[in-house]
C-alpha cells in the first residue's frame, strides 16, 4: 500500500547538520544538503541564527549570517529553515521603514502588506521592455533642464563623502512626480538614518515613500539583502501599473557587502580587492529596474567615489551599466552652491528621447556657455582675459550671479519642471542679447 507524498513528508527524520567552524565573517556546516541561497538556521544562545548559503563544496556548505552570530560555537546544530525568502508589498507599505529581511523597524505595529512575493525575481526581457517615452520631474532645476531624466531610467549621483547626495536625494523624493518612492539606505551610518528620514525626508516625503534600511554595522549579507528588497518592493509597484522611482544610497557600499561576502566565500580578489561576482551583482542589480510592459522603475543610485576618483573600479563599471551620470563636485558644494551639480560633467543618455528640439537647444546654449567660462577660467582668475576675446565667455561673466541662481537651489525648495523650463529659456535669451562690448568692462 502506497501513500501520498505529502503524507508522508511530515514523518521523514529532520535532517540537522553541525558547524564545524566559523572563520572571518563565515561559518561551515556538514552534514546538510542545500543549494545556494537557500536559508539555514544555527542553534544560538538567544535563539537561532539565520544564515544564507554562499558557497558549496563537497559536503561543506559555506554560510554568511543574516544576524549577528555571537555566541554560536562549533559543533552547533544546523537545520534548512522551512520558510522561502519572501517579499511584503502593497500599499499598505508606503510611510513605513523596513529592515534587510522585510521586517518594519519604526515602532508602527505590523505591517498592512496585501501580499508576499519571493525575493528572487528575473530583470524584465529585453523584448518585452516598453520604449522610453515620458521625462521624469524631479523638482530639481538642473536635473529637469541640463540632464533630464526619463521614467524608466537608471540614473547615477557619483560625489565623494559630504557633498549632498542624500540631500539631493530628499529634493528628489519631494519634487518627483512619480506614484511611489522606494528608498533604500545600505550602509549607512546608524545616526544618519533618523536624521534623514526626518530631517531631508520628512512627513510628507515619508508618508508616499517605502524605505528599507541597513546600517553599516549590519551583516554584510543583510546589506546586500536591503538593495534587493527595495529592488524587488519597486517591481512589485510596477507590476501593479505604477511609475516608480528607486533611490538606493548607496551603490558603492552594496559592491563593498559583495567583495566582503566573495572573499569570504573563497573568491579571488581581483581590481582592488573586489572578487569577480561583484561586478555580476551590480550588473544584475542594475538591470532590474528600468520600464516593462506594465509600469516603470527609474533607479537613481548614488555611486560614492573614493577620495574624489571618479575612475575607481565601482564607479568605472557602474557608468558602464547606467543611463547617464549626475556628477557633484566637492568645490561647487564648498564655494556655497547646492545643490553641488556639476552641470558640464553630469549626462542624461535618454534626455534626447523625452525632449523637444526647441527646449535641447536652449540647453546647449547654456551648456556651451559653461564649457566656454570653464575653459578661460584660468585667464579670467588671474585678470588676463580681455573682453571681446570671446562672445560666450563675455556673457558667462555678465550673467555669472543669475548663471548660479539658475543651477542652485534651495533645499526645501520644488520647482516644477515647466517652470526650470520656462526660466532657462528666459536666460538663454538674456545671454544671446548680451554684446561683446558690454559684456564686461576692461579691467584698469
Amino acid at each position: 500500500m502506497s501513500f501520498p507524498a505529502e503524507l508522508l513528508a511530515p514523518a521523514a527524520p529532520e535532517v540537522v547538520g553541525r558547524v564545524t567552524a566559523v572563520r572571518g565573517l563565515g561559518l561551515e556546516v556538514v552534514g546538510l544538503r542545500a543549494a545556494v541561497g537557500d536559508v539555514i538556521e544555527i542553534a544560538g544562545p538567544a535563539g537561532p541564527v539565520a544564515a544564507e548559503v554562499v558557497a558549496l563544496a563537497e559536503g561543506r556548505l559555506t554560510l554568511m549570517p543574516l544576524t549577528r552570530v555571537a555566541g554560536v560555537q562549533a559543533g552547533a546544530a544546523a537545520t534548512t529553515a522551512l520558510r522561502p525568502a519572501a517579499v511584503p508589498v502593497g500599499p499598505g507599505l508606503r510611510g513605513r521603514v523596513l529592515d534587510g529581511l522585510g521586517r518594519p523597524i519604526d515602532g508602527k505595529g505590523p505591517l498592512a502588506a496585501s501580499a508576499r512575493v519571493p525575493l528572487a525575481n528575473p530583470s524584465p526581457s529585453a523584448m518585452l521592455r516598453a520604449r522610453v517615452t515620458e521625462p521624469l520631474q524631479t523638482g530639481v532645476r538642473v536635473l529637469d533642464t541640463l540632464t533630464t531624466l526619463a521614467r524608466g531610467q537608471r540614473m547615477g549621483l557619483f560625489a565623494g563623502s559630504g557633498v549632498g547626495k542624500s540631500s539631493l536625494l530628499s529634493m528628489i523624493a519631494h519634487g518627483t512626480d512619480a506614484d511611489v518612492t522606494v528608498i533604500a539606505l545600505v550602509g549607512e551610518r546608524g545616526r544618519e538614518v533618523r536624521e534623514f528620514l526626518e530631517d531631508d525626508l520628512g512627513d510628507d516625503g515619508l508618508a508616499r515613500s517605502i524605505v528599507v534600511v541597513a546600517t553599516a554595522d549590519e551583516p554584510a549579507l543583510m546589506r546586500r539583502r536591503a538593495a534587493f528588497l527595495a529592488t524587488r518592493i519597486a517591481e512589485a509597484e510596477r507590476a501593479a501599473d505604477r511609475h516608480v522611482v528607486l533611490m538606493m544610497d548607496s551603490l558603492t557600499r552594496v559592491a563593498m557587502a559583495q567583495r566582503e561576502i566573495g572573499l569570504s566565500a573563497g573568491e579571488p580578489p581581483a581590481t582592488r580587492g573586489y572578487p569577480p561576482s561583484t561586478f555580476a551583482v551590480l550588473a544584475e542589480l542594475l538591470e532590474r529596474a528600468g520600464a516593462d510592459d506594465h509600469g516603470t522603475i527609474t533607479g537613481i543610485y548614488t555611486v560614492l567615489v573614493d577620495g574624489d576618483d571618479h575612475n575607481e573600479p565601482i564607479a568605472d563599471s557602474a557608468r558602464s551599466l547606467l543611463d547617464g551620470h549626475v556628477v557633484l563636485r566637492r568645490e561647487i558644494a564648498i564655494a556655497g552652491r547646492y545643490p553641488a551639480v556639476d552641470a558640464l560633467a553630469s549626462i542624461s543618455r535618454l534626455a534626447g528621447k523625452v525632449s523637444n528640439s526647441h527646449d535641447r537647444a536652449a540647453a546647449a546654449a547654456l551648456r556651451a556657455v559653461l564649457a566656454a567660462r570653464e575653459q578661460a577660467r584660468d585667464l579670467v582668475d588671474v585678470g588676463a582675459y580681455r573682453p571681446g576675446a570671446n562672445a560666450l565667455v563675455d556673457r558667462a561673466l555678465a550673467h555669472e550671479a543669475e548663471i548660479s541662481a539658475f543651477l542652485g537651489q534651495d533645499l526645501g525648495e520644488t520647482v516644477p519642471a515647466e517652470r526650470s523650463w520656462r526660466q532657462l529659456h528666459d536666460l538663454v535669451e538674456a545671454l544671446e542679447k548680451t554684446s561683446p562690448a558690454t559684456a564686461v568692462k576692461e579691467p584698469a
